[in-house]
């Protein structure tokens, strides 16, 4: 381990992705080692249980002494259980191709432009969750710590008193299956047997240092809502209202998260700004940051009536703009380029922030 990769501000957080254990390259991509690939043989996916067969113990003990050793599909077949065998494939198929592109971003970047992916999502989204981990290092915010949440955890949505929250869908789904106590919970509640359940806090400046308490525990906890409204209304009675810009808005930390995605992987330089709306008459390039709403603004572009319930869904617009127009293709250069997010009609988001990689117009030289 890199003692110089340590981190320089807080305990680790996001210990499941195993940030510490790899090591930065010297243009800081992250190069997998023998101890990162080791760390995924505890993941409840590949661990041993007491119903494992002795040709998966035996495979499991072998790649935690080795794992970088290759594994013969004979050895693979071996494994009774199909999940077991499902599991260590994928695994076994992950590990040689990252060994083989030399870097998660590396590995990242050709698998979103292939097209063609059958890699679990899990899987994907524990190697985005270890490189967004280095973007945040050196950058002591817990708003923007939770916003990079986002990129590679789905995302819950509601509102409350006129504020638009985001909340970690997998741990709010859980808190209502078991309210917070895990399969205590779950046997509880079964019983009809009441429970205090475990709060969720919206994340605010006086509750900021607890975000890192829990972020580094064992799993990692998801436990802070990130609030992602604009404005914030303040009603003055008689009629009268004002509006205050939100200082800890989570679509400004988000921003940032994203300005940095970009600077990583593309080595260009952008800005980004959150937008109620999008006011150009030479409104050139626009893309969603999650599926829902690229085609929102493609209907948009299009001039197409939209209707207002799905409008309703639109959580934000962003503008980019790039600080050096010769980044730029050169049909656009010196335009904005227009970004949304959208929840969809269950009030789920998913951001995808290959989008950002794959679809700005960049120079053909970039």
């Amino acid at each position: 381990m890199n003692p110089d990769f340590l981190p320089d501000f807080r305990p680790d957080f996001w210990p499941a992705c195993g940030y510490t254990l790899l090591q930065p390259n010297a243009q800081g991509w992250l190069q997998p080692t023998p101890a990162w690939l080791a760390a995924w043989l505890a993941r409840p996916e590949l661990a041993l249980v007491p119903e494992s067969c002795r040709a998966e113990t035996r495979l499991h003990e072998a790649l935690r002494a080795d794992p970088l050793r290759p594994v013969p599909a004979k050895e693979l077949a071996a494994l009774k259980d199909a999940d077991a065998r499902e599991n260590y494939t994928h695994f076994i198929a992950l590990r040689d191709a990252l060994l083989q592109a030399g870097t998660l971003e590396g590995w990242l970047l050709g698998l979103w432009r292939s097209g063609s992916i059958r890699v679990p999502p899990l899987f994907i989204d524990l190697v985005v969750q270890a490189v967004v981990r280095g973007l945040l290092q050196g950058h002591d915010n817990a708003f923007e710590a939770r916003a990079a949440e986002m990129l590679f955890r789905t995302q819950r949505l509601s509102t409350h008193e006129g504020r638009q929250l985001a909340g970690d869908k997998e741990t709010l789904d859980l808190q209502r299956e078991t309210h917070g106590f895990g399969d205590l919970g779950r046997l509880l509640a079964q019983a009809a047997q009441p429970v205090k359940s475990a709060q969720m806090q919206v994340l605010q400046a006086d509750n900021a240092a607890a975000y890192w308490d829990e972020a580094a525990k064992p799993a990692g906890r998801h436990l802070f809502l990130l609030d992602l409204t604009h404005e914030i209304k303040q009603e003055l009675g008689h009629g009268l209202a004002f509006h205050l810009t939100n200082a800890h808005s989570g679509l400004k930390a988000l921003s940032a998260v994203l300005v940095r995605w970009v600077q990583h992987f593309l080595g260009v330089a952008v800005r980004i700004t959150p937008l109620r709306e999008v006011d150009d008459p030479q409104w050139r390039w626009h893309l969603g940051l999650d599926a829902e709403a690229s085609a929102l603004l493609d209907a948009l572009y299009r001039g197409e009536t939209v209707e207002a319930a799905r409008l309703a869904r639109l959580v934000s617009l962003f503008r980019l703009e790039f600080e050096h127009a010769a980044d730029m293709h050169p049909e656009v250069a010196g335009k904005p380029v227009y970004l949304g997010l959208m929840g969809t009609a269950e009030q789920t988001l998913r951001l995808k922030p290959q989008n950002l990689l794959l679809n700005l117009p960049l120079a053909p030289r970039v």
